[in-house]
């Protein structure tokens, strides 16, 4: 029916010839009608991995020693770049917990003769992003920018690496932001139980014992002369740093640039960056922060893991797969799927340069806090049994097929190609990479659960309604039960 006749109330239909391409879709639509139903009683099988094509990397050193890595990649014009220095993440042994990070957050609050909002400003004429970062490993710096701004970028970028100011009035104002992260973190369940975790299984003295934030005491306690003396020892490590360059570059064009920017200064860097010793196992212990009226008791199960330069990696990235770590895995089967306790579970070995943590983990009903607690330990149980063949393979691809992904971007590349130089990786490692994953075996995945994760032997830490589930979580006899007061885990 024409709009016409709508308007006018009529009920005519005008009928008009088929054309060609109505007519092939009719015809469609009819033999898929006579075809027979897929099969949806099987998940479809999977394609074929998608191939890996892992970027060249020329690398160069600036004549006072950073070490400069370029990967070209010419599809779009814009570059990034990546400032990476090792010594300056973490908790490093000789200063306070939370002041590494602390020092990274302030970079770009004042450098050179730029305040803040000036860094910003031009960073956002430039069309680029700036952003600076502290983790347990390493600090970085980021610049992501058009290629035809890069040499204006440079100089804003160096000025925040070796150049910042510690304003004290950024620095208050840092500090309260901090201390509110803080107080917000012990009315959070799912985020007091990341503070006590580590706090338990480490200690205070443990340069993992305490968050990248800090303490309440040391963040009040920090001062300007501390940051700068900091920045200067470790930030000024030239010999110890690596900047990555990936984008629409050539490392002719684009190293006398960071040359130019980069190439002035002189410093070195006496102190050594061994980690602490992990803690050793003991018997398995039971730990209670009390949250009246929670919902969910929030469970975290484990104890120390590996480091990132452990021979067992593959192994165990191909155990965590199976235990916890996707969607798929049996942690998240079983608490979510099959008993529906949990919204999800899941597990992780957290590697760092030195001894990480294991946990397993979930959110669960306060009234399945016990049942739940069961069904994590038959988890952690079951994981010492031979892995089913199809099970194992299913893992394997998984990781295989995680690759590829990891240098699709400028930021991805960078962010890859920095892992070889923090941890010491081979360079043949992302080359390689798929090959060891495919030569796991189920006897290496049972050899890594039995040799890192002791089910009798692990810290159970539960933040929930203790009213609700203390007497459900004793009567299971895990272990000795000690209550924490959730303000000392943050002292």
């Amino acid at each position: 029916m024409t709009r016409r006749d709508r308007l006018a109330g009529g009920t005519a239909r005008v009928r008009r010839p088929l054309t060609a391409l109505a007519l092939c879709a009719a015809i469609g639509v009819a033999a898929a009608a006579q075809q027979a139903p897929p099969d949806r009683s099987k998940p479809p099988a999977a394609g074929p991995a998608a191939a890996l094509h892992v970027p060249a990397i020329e690398k160069r050193t600036l004549a006072n020693g950073p070490a400069v890595w370029v990967v070209p990649m010419h599809k779009v014009p814009t570059v990034h770049l990546r400032w990476i220095n090792p010594i300056a993440g973490g908790n490093p042994a000789g200063s306070a917990p939370g002041l590494a990070g602390l020092v990274a957050d302030m970079l770009d609050e004042g450098a050179g003769s730029r305040s803040a909002l000036e860094i910003a400003d031009t960073i956002d004429y430039l069309g680029a992003q700036l952003t600076a970062d502290a983790s347990w490993d390493a600090a970085t710096v980021d610049l992501h920018v058009p290629v035809a701004r890069l040499a204006d970028a440079l100089p804003v970028m160096a000025d925040v690496i070796e150049r910042p100011t510690f304003p004290a009035d950024e620095l208050d104002r840092m500090k309260k932001e901090r201390l509110a992260s803080l107080l917000e973190a012990q009315d959070d369940p799912e985020e007091l139980i990341r503070f006590a975790f580590p706090r338990i299984v480490y200690g205070r003295a443990h340069q993992y014992g305490t968050s990248m934030l800090g303490t309440a005491a040391g963040i009040q306690a920090f001062t300007v002369e501390d940051l700068r003396r900091f920045h200067q020892a470790r930030y000024r490590a030239l010999a110890r740093t690596l900047i990555v360059v990936t984008g629409d570059v050539t490392a002719d064009t684009v190293v006398p640039m960071i040359e130019k920017a980069f190439g002035t200064g002189t410093a070195a860097f006496d102190g050594g960056q061994a980690g602490d010793a992990a803690p050793t196992a003991g018997t398995r212990r039971v730990y209670l922060l009390d949250k009246p009226g929670a919902a969910q008791s929030q469970i975290r199960i484990g104890w120390t893991g590996a480091p990132r330069a452990t021979p067992d990696y593959f192994p165990i990235r191909v155990l965590n797969i199976i235990l916890g770590g996707i969607f798929t895995s049996r942690l998240n089967t079983n608490l979510r799927e099959v008993h529906g306790y949990s919204y999800g579970a899941r597990s992780s070995f957290e590697m760092r340069r030195g001894t990480g943590p294991f946990y397993a983990e979930a959110g669960v009903q306060t009234d399945k806090t016990v049942e739940s607690l069961k069904e994590f330990f038959n988890e952690l149980t079951r994981i010492h049994e031979p892995v089913p063949a199809d099970e194992l393979e299913k893992a394997k691809r998984f990781l295989a097929l995680q690759l590829p992904r990891n240098f699709e971007t400028t930021h991805d590349v960078a962010a890859s190609v920095s892992q070889l130089f923090v941890y010491g990786l081979p360079g043949d490692y992302y080359q390689t990479y798929g090959a060891r994953v495919a030569a796991v075996t189920a006897e290496d995945v049972k050899r890594a659960a039995d040799k890192y994760i002791h089910p009798g032997e692990l810290a159970v830490v539960i933040v929930g309604d203790r009213k609700a589930i203390e007497a459900g979580v004793r009567s299971l006899n895990l272990g000795p039960l000690t209550v924490i007061e959730a303000g000392d885990i943050f002292k």
